[in-house]
């Protein structure tokens, strides 16, 4: 599922690749998404601005979180939560920023105030979150994804400096001070942008909305688990026999 950002009012859909709906593979020992993943809004990752950090551009989309508490979150559900660090994914050359966040109405939201406290506490769920980011485009025939940083995982500060710095990226989109090129920045809510529409508008354009049809199958290897091995080649010498 993807915000539709190209679409008037981004609505939240399945999204399609080469005219098929798109499925996140299980890669073992992963099945699933093993956070609640989603993204900050009024966040933008500027695909014309160079990262000085990772010497990459942004993936044209809002910054993507990693929400690491027990409650498993509804699709589109907005929860209020704390930033712990992030992880700088780099997607087929683009920078995509995976910021490590908490629920802050998870019970053990008080136990996490940085992205070492994940460390300590979940012993193991970093290097499975650089797992599954690495290795979860691999079954569609793609590479495995890279990271800047060696695949470490930048602090609190750092991960807030990232957010904010989206965030002015993003004034400067809705305030027309960037170009949009094929991004919908219809709104109903950001009152100085020209792009802000009136109610009765934003009503035209859900009510122009296709109808919902039947569900399409799931392809046969939606529930399938994908395997990878690395292979090593060995030279094995015969034991000498003893008289």
């Amino acid at each position: 599922m993807e915000i539709a950002t190209k679409d008037p009012l981004n609505p939240l859909i399945q999204d399609v690749k080469k005219g098929n709906l798109r499925y996140v593979a299980n890669v073992f020992p992963h099945k699933g998404y093993i956070w609640n993943y989603g993204a900050i809004p009024q966040t933008w990752e500027d695909p014309n601005h160079k990262d000085s950090d990772t010497g990459c551009c942004g993936d044209n989309d809002p910054i993507d979180i990693c929400d690491i508490g027990n409650k498993v979150c509804s699709r589109g559900e907005i929860i209020k939560v704390k930033v712990l660090g992030t992880l700088a994914l780099i997607d087929e050359g683009e920078t995509d920023w995976k910021v490590i966040v908490i629920n802050t109405e998870d019970p053990e939201a008080s136990d996490f105030n940085s992205i070492d406290d994940v460390r300590r506490l979940k012993p193991g769920y970093l290097e499975a979150t650089v797992d599954w980011f690495k290795r979860y485009k691999v079954p569609d025939g793609k590479p495995e994804n890279q990271f800047a940083f060696n695949a470490e995982f930048k602090d609190r500060d750092f991960a807030i400096k990232t957010v904010k710095s989206t965030h002015e990226f993003w004034k400067a989109l809705i305030s027309t001070k960037t170009s949009a090129g094929e991004l919908k920045c219809m709104n109903t809510s950001v009152s100085d942008s020209p792009f802000c529409c009136s109610a009765g508008d934003a009503e035209a354009v859900v009510k122009s909305a296709c109808a919902s049809g039947p569900e399409d199958p799931i392809p046969s290897s939606g529930g399938c688990s994908f395997y990878f091995s690395h292979c090593f080649f060995v030279v094995v010498t015969p034991l000498k026999s003893h008289a």
